[in-house]
């Protein structure tokens, strides 16, 4: 592993040793509230998922407050199934509690949900949370099935539901995918850290890490998930 002052590159050997590794590197939290890790990639497929997962759990591990795994890919959730399966890593899953703290929430429904009274329906109310490694990890789940096929969820570009989340637990981890979504969410992050898989085409993920940082995010590290990989020089270069 070699870091900066700005940067960490991950080559990844025990996933539990090297989350240990990216957790020094990334430095304090805020002092005032709980710091904002925001994973992503260039593209899908690259394993973010699974990052955010270990990290969130080492994070927990490690928390006297409790810590969040937010699952902002509305469209393919899986973390909670993932994490339920898992036990022996994880415990045993608790009841569902509610998963935003004030009802806020960081996506809308268009159009609005309906209730059957034709009231509109809060977006806060369809992410729920379960409770994971003895209520030290709160996992969110989007319950979409209670969408039609004429809504869609919609990332909101505003902060509101992650001041609200920072001020209740010690990390928040961001599961984010790759394009719109991680860009809208980046700003609001202490730290974006991009996963990469081997034989990555370097330029993508060039671009993509250009574009988050145009919107204002601190994208402080890189994690490759190849232990054999050895990055072109470009890539070094970037990383430092």
């Amino acid at each position: 592993m070699s870091t900066d002052s700005s940067s960490v590159l991950i080559r990844m050997v025990d996933l539990t040793a090297e989350m240990a590794g990216l957790w020094t590197a990334l430095g304090a939290a805020p002092a005032h509230r709980g710091r904002l890790v925001l994973f992503t990639s260039g593209r899908r497929g690259e394993g973010v998922s699974t990052i955010s997962r270990e990290f969130a759990r080492l994070a927990a591990a490690r928390a006297r407050k409790p810590v969040w795994l937010v699952d902002a890919d509305l469209t393919a959730q899986e973390q909670v199934q993932v994490m339920s399966h898992e036990p022996q890593r994880f415990g045993r899953a608790g009841e569902s509690v509610v998963g935003s703290p004030d009802g806020s929430s960081f996506f809308a429904i268009i159009p609005p949900l309906l209730s059957r009274e034709r009231q509109p329906v809060r977006p806060a109310r369809l992410l729920s949370a379960k409770p994971f490694l003895g209520r030290r990890l709160f996992v969110t789940h989007f319950h979409s099935e209670y969408l039609t096929a004429s809504h869609k969820a919609v990332v909101l570009g505003q902060g509101d539901y992650w001041d609200a989340l920072s001020r209740h637990s010690e990390t928040v981890v961001i599961d984010a995918p790759a394009g719109d979504v991680a860009l809208a969410l980046a700003p609001f992050a202490d730290a974006v850290v991009m996963v990469v898989r081997e034989g990555l085409d370097v330029a993508e993920h060039l671009t993509f890490k250009s574009q988050l940082e145009a919107t204002g995010a601190q994208v402080k590290g890189i994690v490759l998930n190849r232990t054999t990989y050895q990055p072109p020089k470009i890539l070094k270069n970037l990383i430092g």
